[in-house]
């Protein structure tokens, strides 16, 4: 699948982005492993959310639906999954994966975990090594998927992350809903905290306190009614297309606007960008608001370490942002993007001089020239954000860009081209 994208054009109207992809795998986990019922709205009917789905259901997990978002979990509770009789297959998952080696770390019953080429070349060192200190045994390939767990009894532990990462700090959390005694995590810089506010909307006792998570194993989980809001890195895409486009004016409904996950709207304002929150409300204990964004001039920023974590998914897009800005855009201590579903920083790079644009990369990030866009061809690498970045790019291009290998838009978002185009983007999808 590739993308042929005409250059021009304004985003207009209103949009509601489908669900949020870091809850809606949070609410298949918890709503699984949880005491009764269940029942998720507004849930992201993407691939990486639908492998987590089929994992629990490989495991005897009753689930009905997806239906237009609509998900039904009978939950078998803590100690009842059964042992899957293949290997459980993540996909293009990295949260499913990380996620998952939590909770298959404390089972009874020995598990595989499998993914595609893209997420077997990912690092799993960094949530097997705290699952190994909590006594999990766990076989890789040189710190990388196939995952081979044998499930063991667990002990709770005191970690400190050494690099930020929600995925990480979820994975510990999970592990010790199954541990005996006390599990903390402390992590050196703020991120996401979707699963510390689910557990406890399920009925299970988190303290927390700046950088710092703690749970005691041995408790119950509660099954729950959950409303998924839209997804903010899903929502990035129009808020960079709308501000980059002359005459653009859109308003997107629903969206979560967790204080760890909001780091693109800090960085944008700070660029110039006219972002507006409106009809602030919280739902199922998660910010939600609706946000409005018109078209500005952007000026390059030296941007605040301290926003990378909060922002970590929505790079690729803010690449693209600095290519439009005056000035130069310097991102640092964000090597993070390097370990993603693509090195980002160099694919990001190679693709915006492809374009034209002056980039500079470095070891932990990169610094760009904004100027004028050019078309031509870009590879996306199979990176769903990377390929949705470069098609809002082509609003600000001279020539029509074409972006390859863009069949993962699924994982996340897959209406994009359908919102995109109603909005105001004109984007063709090409099978070669």
């Amino acid at each position: 699948m590739q993308y042929l994208v005409q250059p021009g054009g304004a985003l207009r109207g209103r949009l509601r982005v489908p669900g949020d992809k870091s809850i809606s795998h949070r609410a298949v986990i918890l709503g699984a492993l949880a005491e009764g019922v269940t029942e998720v709205s507004g849930l992201l009917e993407g691939a990486d959310v639908l492998a987590t789905i089929a994992a629990f259901r490989a495991m005897g997990v009753q689930i009905d639906g997806p239906d237009d978002g609509k998900l039904r979990i009978q939950g078998v509770g803590l100690h009842g999954l059964r042992a899957p009789a293949k290997p459980l297959d993540c996909g293009n998952s990295g949260t499913a994966m990380r996620l998952l080696a939590g909770v298959l770390a404390g089972q009874d019953f020995p598990s595989t975990l499998v993914g595609d080429e893209s997420l077997h070349r990912r690092p799993m060192g960094r949530v097997i090594d705290p699952l190994q200190a909590m006594g999990a045994r766990i076989a890789s390939k040189e710190g990388k998927a196939p995952l081979q767990i044998e499930g063991t009894r667990l002990h709770g532990i005191d970690y400190t992350l050494p690099m930020a990462s929600a995925q990480v700090k979820s994975a510990i959390l999970l592990a010790g809903l199954y541990a005996a005694g006390q599990t903390c995590v402390r992590e050196p810089a703020l991120t996401r905290d979707h699963s510390e506010r689910m557990l406890r909307g399920f009925g299970y006792e988190v303290s927390q306190e700046p950088l710092r998570a703690c749970l005691q194993g041995g408790g119950r989980l509660a099954g729950q009614c959950i409303d998924v809001p839209a997804d903010i890195s899903s929502a990035t895409f129009f808020l960079l297309g709308a501000t980059i486009a002359p005459g653009s004016d859109l308003l997107l409904e629903n969206v979560g606007i967790n204080p760890t996950r909001t780091g693109v709207i800090e960085i944008l304002t700070r660029m110039g960008a006219r972002i507006d929150l409106t009809q602030l409300r919280e739902v199922g204990g998660e910010a939600v608001a609706d946000i409005r964004v018109r078209s500005s001039q952007l000026h390059g920023i030296d941007i605040p370490p301290r926003l990378v974590p909060l922002a970590i998914d929505e790079f690729p897009a803010i690449f693209i942002a600095a290519a439009c800005a005056e000035g130069q855009t310097r991102v640092r201590e964000a090597e993070e993007l390097r370990v993603k579903e693509s090195d980002r920083i160099a694919v990001m790079a190679a693709g915006l001089r492809n374009l034209g644009v002056l980039v500079e990369e470095t070891a932990d990030g990169a610094r760009i020239d904004g100027g004028q866009i050019r078309g031509g061809t870009v590879d996306s690498h199979g990176d769903h954000r990377i390929a949705m970045s470069f098609a809002m790019a082509a609003l600000r291009a001279e020539e029509a860009i074409q972006i390859l290998d863009c069949e993962n838009v699924a994982t996340s978002f897959p209406t994009f081209p359908v919102l995109a185009r109603q909005a105001g983007l004109d984007l063709a999808q090409v099978v070669s």
